[in-house]
């Protein structure tokens, strides 16, 4: 397979290197991948060149320079003793690297695991608490967009809450002032802002 300007992982390299792509290059676009193939020991661009350096950088940016991490990730795969439980335990891998095809997500369980917010009357947790009438209008509304949605949508909605795909035992509302949905994935939390 032909490689593309998505198999380059760092998004930098990526930017610079489809700089070649293109018919003409400013002065500035010219330093910068000048100045990335003298780094790397490779001519600088010319008229000519474009597209053969394009596919040099290209191969080299993605064999050369993506094999350290791995390199550095089998050694500390080794170091850890890792390495040796997966060679030796082909059960524990799913375990370690749950696959995307296997989890079953559900709306209802989803709903099922969520904490709802409670109603309080201690006025010191918060100095501008958000109205009942706000929070049961916010958790109705995220309750019938579980129930819709999607299992795309759901896991797109579990990535955001907690981080993965895999769903939770508990998994925590809050509804507090502020302009955006934040997630604190560490905590299974997510706030959603009190207005609508």
């Amino acid at each position: 397979a032909a490689l593309t300007l998505e198999d380059v992982a760092d998004l930098d390299h990526r930017e610079t290197i489809g700089l070649l792509q293109k018919e003409e290059l400013t002065a500035e676009e010219i330093s910068r991948v000048t100045d990335l193939c003298l780094s790397w020991y490779l001519p600088t661009p010319n008229p000519t060149n474009h597209h053969w350096l394009f596919q040099l950088m290209l191969s080299k940016t993605v064999f050369h320079h993506g094999m350290q991490p791995i390199k550095q990730i089998r050694k500390g795969l080794k170091e850890t003793g890792i390495w040796p439980l997966l060679s030796a335990r082909p059960d524990v891998h799913s375990i370690l690297f749950p696959r995307e095809s296997s989890v079953e997500l559900s709306s209802q369980t989803i709903i099922e695991s969520i904490r709802w917010p409670q109603p309080t009357c201690d006025s010191d947790e918060e100095d501008d608490p958000v109205p009942v009438d706000n929070i049961s209008t916010v958790t109705g509304f995220l309750r019938k967009f579980i129930e819709e949605a999607s299992p795309d949508v759901l896991c797109d909605l579990m990535r955001f809450w907690v981080g993965w795909e895999q769903p939770m035992s508990k998994l925590y509302v809050k509804v507090v002032r502020s302009i955006y949905p934040v997630a604190h994935t560490c905590l299974y939390t997510l706030e959603l802002p009190g207005h609508y």
